[in-house]
């Protein structure tokens, strides 16, 4: 198949070369993201292959299959960018990467608690600085705490394996409970009782029009006081407004984040030398109690390796003509 890859940094290629020796694709590659204006970048090719942060609304996608492309190969597990009512419509295969490693998200989460937790990222740069004081470093003891977790998927189970290894109590909502986790002592609970009960909420669910902003300022207020907020999931779950004016009034005393509502324009790029124009991001930036990490929280070889693979597979399987798994449509999500 001829693809095309967008949002290319030298690590996707090199993991997806070594992927496709086993392939034999023709594999174009593009630094550009995928939007209105490079779409002509991706015309004539059988396949385009995009990131988190590529625009794949009505208009590129009619674009794209007007000009010859079939599949859209997903190099995520989400798919919010996509409008699959139209690929639908326009009869072009979707398929994603549905669990490149839920792992390695897991262990991003629970470093930014340690790190929001202990003000490792401050005492870092204090003793750089030949500063050895303590004060203003105090932490405290996770176990016993209540931890609530917003989704058990497979990135939430691993997650809530850590926190109940770490002696957390752990609380969960989720539409399919895990018969599993509740066998190792996890509670399921309903969100606003999530939200009163827990000292550490961290999100692990999918982006959708039910989910958007879910944490608001209704939900803030119903928290407890000081609450650690965690998201490594997709940005758009925070009302991000609402969530500064919880940082002021001190009700959210500590936020760690790896997603960004508007990070298409931020993350993945170098900007040390240049002003970063989103006065939203830049507040985050001032608070001594906000961790933010660019959307790094996949970033492992054995994630990188995962995706490769998979996209790669999924697009063996269409030029195949047999079932494409992992694919998406507005109607429904097959697993691999």
């Amino acid at each position: 198949m001829n693809i095309a890859v967008f949002s290319t940094k030298g690590y996707d290629r090199r993991f997806l070369e070594t992927a496709n020796q086993s392939h034999g694709h023709a594999i174009d590659y593009f630094e550009p993201r995928l939007t209105a204006q490079t779409m002509p970048l991706a015309e004539g090719y059988d396949v385009v292959c995009a990131f988190v942060n590529d625009h794949l609304n009505a208009d590129v996608l009619h674009h794209l299959a007007e000009n010859g492309t079939k599949m859209i190969a997903l190099r995520s597990a989400g798919f919010n960018n996509v409008d699959l009512a139209v690929a639908d419509e326009l009869g072009l295969t979707v398929a994603r990467v549905p669990a490149y490693s839920p792992y390695a998200v897991a262990e991003h989460t629970i470093g930014l608690i340690m790190t929001l937790n202990r003000r490792i990222n401050r005492a870092y740069n204090r003793v750089r600085e030949g500063n050895f004081a303590l004060d203003g470093l105090m932490g405290f003891v996770l176990r016993g705490k209540t931890a609530g977790l917003v989704g058990t998927g497979q990135i939430g189970a691993a997650t809530a394996e850590i926190l109940l290894g770490m002696g957390c109590e752990v609380i969960a909502t989720d539409p399919y409970p895990n018969d599993e986790l509740i066998s190792k002592g996890l509670r399921y609970v309903e969100l606003d009782e999530l939200f009163a009960e827990s000292d550490i909420i961290s999100l692990h669910c999918p982006l959708t029009q039910e989910s958007r902003y879910m944490i608001n300022e209704r939900a803030i207020n119903e928290m407890k006081p000081g609450v650690m907020l965690i998201n490594t999931s997709r940005g758009a779950l925070l009302d991000t407004a609402a969530v500064i004016e919880g940082l002021k009034n001190e009700k959210i005393g500590f936020l760690g984040l790896d997603v960004y509502e508007e990070e298409e324009n931020l993350f993945f790029q170098d900007l040390s030398d240049q002003v970063i124009r989103d006065d939203v991001f830049a507040r985050l930036l001032t608070f001594p109690n906000v961790v933010i990490t660019g959307h790094q929280a996949f970033f492992t070889e054995e994630a990188l390796t995962t995706i490769a693979n998979t996209t790669l597979e999924n697009i063996s399987a269409y030029e195949q003509g047999g079932p494409v798994p992992n694919t998406v449509t507005s109607e429904r999500v097959v697993s691999g």
